[in-house]
């Protein structure tokens, strides 16, 4: 690489940094990238409380939505670089429209704003082929923001392999419950993933590019491989062995719905994921390779890396994680009931709020919902059916959390250590819920609060309630009460 090529390492000369997409997954890690090499960066975000636990004290962060050309204005004030890390592939209606929407709304803000680059993370797949809705929606916004005017780079990346990845999530769950699986004919599609540390370095570097070479850039690691060479080197790096029993048809809806039930993907991403994967996602122009001084790792180091955090249950960002990801986004708007349908209850627990939250804030992944495990589980596969998240998502840590954590179907809206949670349901209702556990007390004894309210639409949100009423009060007192004796068995 030359010197000509590059503006000079240092990047503290970048200017003020505009980062959209930081509560998802690559956006995450990135925003983790400018942050440690102490650059100014601001942060979009439609629920900034969700995003606030994780930003340093010198990051920025506005309210906004790229769906909402008036609210990119602030945003953009001042902006030099500006980051586009978001798409709807989440969304539950139409995410093709959405995308454009928001790309345009993006690529006007930006120019009116003087923004002097835009960097924009895309999809691989041949563009002369027939692509998915996923895959051409994606390629559809790079061209929309290179016609903006403002220089726009645009990577295009296929499978991401890093802990708390979508793919590498869905891989990770296939080997690990399904020893023998049967496999449709797209675990042979060849793909060319990328480790995410490859992938924030070339986010970074790209700061550096003069905007004359800004172009679209293929990206991938050293290996060209499929998802079931994928999944085997996931099972030597554990140490396991696996049997695929090729299939010769299995459509991406029945496809979406086997990996909804084994893996912590949903129908609806499920589905959008493997139109995707249908088609090759390899590199044909190597011309990234000539103008970034990086080297990708291949897919054995990728999946090591991964390793590292999976094997501790901790990632440091999750692709749920991500407000998309819920397919919409659920504010609870206030603390007044009004018509909203109440269970409120209480429990007096001989330990101090500490020893009484301990359970409370385990909730849910594998500690499970304490009572009536298998209706929760009975509940996840409904809304799975349904297009929802279902149950499969778990939570980032057995011991920790943050406000816009996912648990399950649930999504943490306020958290206060050892004194208050507060969960906003994602899944398919005819209404909104909440479920909120408040402790309070002494150092002798505590009272916990466990209130489920619920925000019906309409008559069938109200037949909804009433209908699930003699099965709420089982789970919601008997949850109550093994929180209780949990609490008490706690030194």
């Amino acid at each position: 690489m030359t010197d000509e090529k590059l503006l000079p390492k240092d990047t503290t000369d970048a200017g003020l940094i505009l980062l959209t997409g930081a509560t998802g997954y690559v956006g995450g890690r990135l925003l983790q990238a400018l942050e440690q090499r102490q650059l100014t960066v601001r942060c979009l975000a439609r629920r900034p409380e969700f995003l606030k636990p994780k930003v340093g004290a010198g990051t920025e962060i506005v309210t906004g939505d790229v769906l909402d050309r008036d609210s990119l204005e602030e945003a953009m004030r001042g902006v030099t670089v500006a980051y586009y890390l978001v798409h709807s592939m989440g969304s539950s209606g139409s995410f093709e429209e959405n995308d454009r929407i928001a790309a345009r709304n993006f690529a006007a803000a930006a120019k009116a704003a003087g923004a002097e680059r835009i960097i924009y993370l895309g999809g691989l797949g041949n563009d002369q082929e027939t692509l998915s809705a996923h895959l051409r929606s994606r390629q559809e916004v790079g061209k929309i923001l290179r016609e903006s005017g403002v220089p726009t780079l645009e990577f295009r990346a296929s499978i991401v392999i890093g802990s708390g990845s979508l793919s590498f999530e869905m891989i990770r769950s296939l080997v690990e419950r399904l020893p023998i699986m049967i496999t449709p004919k797209w675990v042979s599609m060849p793909a060319q993933p990328i480790a995410i540390d490859d992938l924030i370095n070339y986010l970074v570097t790209a700061m550096r590019l003069p905007v004359s070479a800004y172009r679209i850039y293929e990206i991938g690691g050293a290996d060209q491989v499929s998802y079931a060479e994928i999944m085997r080197a996931y099972a030597r790096h554990r140490g396991m062995r696996i049997r695929m029993i090729r299939v010769p048809v299995l459509t991406p809806f029945l496809s979406s719905l086997w990996l909804g039930l084994v893996t912590p993907l949903y129908a609806r991403i499920g589905r959008k994921l493997i139109e995707s994967i249908v088609h090759s996602t390899v590199v044909h122009d190597n011309s990234a390779l000539e103008m970034f001084d990086i080297r990708p790792m291949g897919i054995d180091e990728a999946v090591s890396k991964a390793l590292v955090n999976e094997d501790k249950q901790f990632a440091a960002t999750r692709w749920s994680d991500a407000l998309s990801s819920s397919g919409e986004t659920r504010a609870w708007g206030g603390e007044q009931f009004g018509t909203r349908l109440v269970d409120s209850r209480t429990a007096l627990v001989k330990r101090s709020p500490a020893a009484a939250f301990r359970p409370i804030q385990r909730i849910g992944g594998d500690s499970g919902w304490y009572a009536w495990n298998g209706l929760w589980r009975v509940r996840g596969f409904l809304d799975l059916l349904c297009g929802g998240v279902g149950v499969r998502r778990g939570r980032p840590a057995r011991d920790t959390l943050r406000v816009g954590d996912t648990i399950d179907f649930w999504r943490v809206e306020k958290f206060e250590p050892d004194r208050l949670l507060r969960l906003v349901a994602e899944m398919k209702l005819p209404g909104r819920a909440l479920l909120e556990f408040e402790v309070s007390g002494d150092a002798y004894s505590s009272t916990i609060r466990q209130t489920a309210v619920f925000d019906p639409v309409g008559l069938l949100g109200r037949l909804y309630w009433y209908a699930l009423w003699p099965l709420h009060q089982l789970v919601f007192s008997g949850m109550l009460r093994r929180i209780r004796e949990a609490a008490e068995v706690i030194h």
